[in-house]
């Protein structure tokens, strides 16, 4: 192993006082805000992206993230296979492979890799990187196997197991009959350092779409083996990406060093050197410290969009973007009313999505009645397919239910995400309004994300789950297969959540999967959506918008900001700043 001291990069002192109860709600100059994010920074500061964050890290380690944050995370400290095109999302770059084939069968996937990308150990308390060894294709099978381990992975190991053969063999055992040596059923090999082969369960159309993900990606088994669970904390965690972790203070910030191990043409064409991510769990903090220049990019919160939309200050640094999410209220199958598929329809159409926008999430979404959103490979036209909004249609179908004016409608509960009543409370307006139901009947309650996905939870009791509850879902590779199948709405077989039984719908689902023509998937999938969302549709859910959001961001920041980190992490060595602009800023001249 070689060991290598890296030049210390100057010491940046944060110092942070909050007062959150003096925090204005609305539009704030920062000078009246008692929150203060200061840097003594020294001539030779490296150049640094400053960027706040309202959540924490859950795990770096690429079986078992699950969240944005920790995604994020992964994507600027591990490389994989290939890599999700920061400027266009859909498009994908090879990253440590350079080559890939397939076999007449479209079974098994071969991947040539790269023999020059070292695994770095930073300890930041020294300022050493020690550089272990080279990635090799070992390491990517120990990666996917752990990956397909129920006790390790969960979501994303489902994933995998979902098209990698012997995956699905592990990952659906009991958790406590799983030992290591269940790793050979996996079926990934590696014929030499440099050669890894993949075979799946079917020739998977989606398959090299899937191979950017942050589950697929290699670890260092001798790392895990010595560390166990502790191997992702600081000074352990062992790195092949474009930056090192640096400093990890949970709750406060986390800091990332650029990888001075990398080879040169596997980083980005920005100049970051290093990022400073703070903790602000306040939108609101966020956007008075961005105005104080403290840090170089902030959303917009829904309280102060039209003050900043309104001021020409902040036009050139404002941007509206989608980061194709799709937001939906689902049914419970196993719950009455909602088994019979005509009160499914009927609540469907009885939501205006246009008013629902500009009404609930200030004009931050495009409407949506069908699932799979643009800029996905099958995805239909948007809003060429489904019902949509029909008050007529709504009705004559609440009629087909047999509660015609909605009489004799039972009570229904609503679980949403935590701020997210308005949403329960529109679809309460608006079926009162088109179906004469009684705004009573609704026990509308807001639950922690995490506490949501328990109470959803398909091995419940169906009297222990919500009638309705809201949910999203954003893309993890750029193809339909993400949505039908992965998000366990269409797709009876997948983790099916609002317990959908099977039907004509899962044959198309699987041929689909299984079509290696582009425009026969597409067609395939086209159909899939009209029969989960026409006028004959199943309505396992009601697709209502679209998410966008509004960004600013300073002018000393260049890169692909607003497409980046729309599937998958975004790539901090894709920003660039121009220090002398943002140095002058944050003090003032």
């Amino acid at each position: 192993m070689l060991k290598i001291k890296k030049q210390a990069l100057p010491t940046i002192l944060v110092l942070m006082s909050m007062v959150l109860a003096l925090v204005p709600t609305g539009f704030a100059l920062a000078n009246n805000v008692d929150f203060t994010l200061t840097s003594v920074m020294q001539a030779a500061e490296p150049v640094t992206y400053y960027v706040t964050d309202s959540a924490q890290i859950s795990s770096l380690d690429p079986a078992r993230a699950t969240d944005e944050v920790s995604i994020t995370a992964i994507e600027n400290l591990f490389l994989g296979l290939t890599d999700s095109d920061p400027t266009t999302p859909g498009n994908i770059n090879p990253e440590l492979a350079t080559s890939w084939e397939t076999s007449e069968d479209g079974l098994t996937w071969t991947f040539t890799l790269r023999d020059d990308v070292p695994w770095v150990r930073w300890d930041p308390v020294s300022d050493e990187g020690e550089v272990l060894r080279n990635v090799t294709a070992q390491d990517f099978v120990y990666g996917i196997q752990r990956a397909c381990d129920p006790r390790i992975a969960d979501l994303y190991g489902a994933v995998a197991a979902s098209v990698i053969a012997g995956c699905d063999e592990i990952h659906t055992k009991d958790i406590t009959e799983v030992t290591d040596a269940d790793y050979d059923l996996v079926q990934v090999e590696a014929l030499d350092d440099t050669t890894l082969a993949i075979t799946l369960q079917f020739p998977a159309g989606f398959f090299f779409s899937m191979t950017t993900m942050w589950m697929l990606r290699p670890v260092p088994q001798e790392i895990i083996q010595e560390y166990g669970d502790d191997w992702t904390e600081l000074g352990n965690l062992t790195t092949n990406g474009p930056f090192v972790l640096d400093e990890w203070v949970r709750g406060v910030r986390r800091v990332y060093a650029t990888n001075p191990y990398l080879p040169e043409d596997l980083r980005g064409p920005g100049n970051v050197e290093r990022v400073v991510v703070t903790i602000v769990e306040d939108a609101g903090t966020t956007l008075a410290l961005y105005q104080d220049n403290q840090v170089d990019r902030s959303g917009v919160p829904a309280a102060e969009v039209q003050s900043i939309l309104s001021d020409p200050d902040y036009q050139d640094q404002l941007s509206q973007v989608s980061d194709l999410v799709v937001y939906y209220f689902a049914f419970a199958y196993d719950k009455e009313p909602f088994g019979d598929v005509h009160a499914r329809r009927a609540f469907s159409a009885a939501v205006d999505r246009n008013a629902f926008i500009q009404e609930i999430v200030q004009g931050r979404g495009v409407p949506m009645i069908h699932l799979t959103p643009p800029g996905m490979v099958g995805a239909p036209p948007i809003n060429e397919v489904g019902v949509g909004y029909d008050p007529e249609f709504a009705a004559a179908e609440m009629e087909a239910a047999g509660f015609p004016g909605c009489e004799g409608f039972p009570n229904i509960e609503i679980v949403t995400y935590q701020g997210a009543g308005t949403w329960a409370e529109f679809l309460a307006a608006s079926v009162e309004r088109e179906l004469g139901c009684d705004p009573n009947v609704f026990t509308i309650e807001e639950q922690e994300f995490s506490v949501l996905l328990e109470a959803t939870d398909p091995d419940n009791a169906s009297e222990d789950r919500p009638n309705m509850w809201t949910l999203g879902w954003g893309p993890d590779y750029p193809d339909a297969n993400n949505w039908v199948f992965d998000a366990g709405l269409l797709a009876c077989e997948a983790e099916n959540s609002v317990k959908r039984p099977c039907t004509e719908i899962d044959d198309l689902i699987a041929q689909a999967a299984e079509e290696s023509d582009q425009a026969v998937r597409a067609e395939l999938y086209y159909r899939v959506e009209e029969m989960a969302f026409g006028p004959e549709g199943e309505y396992p859910i009601i697709p209502l918008y679209m998410r966008t959001v509004y960004q600013l961001t300073k002018s000393w920041v260049t890169g692909p900001l607003d497409t980046d980190g729309v599937i998958g992490g975004a790539h901090y060595d894709w920003r660039t700043i121009d220090q002398e602009s943002q140095l002058a800023a944050r003090s003032g001249s």
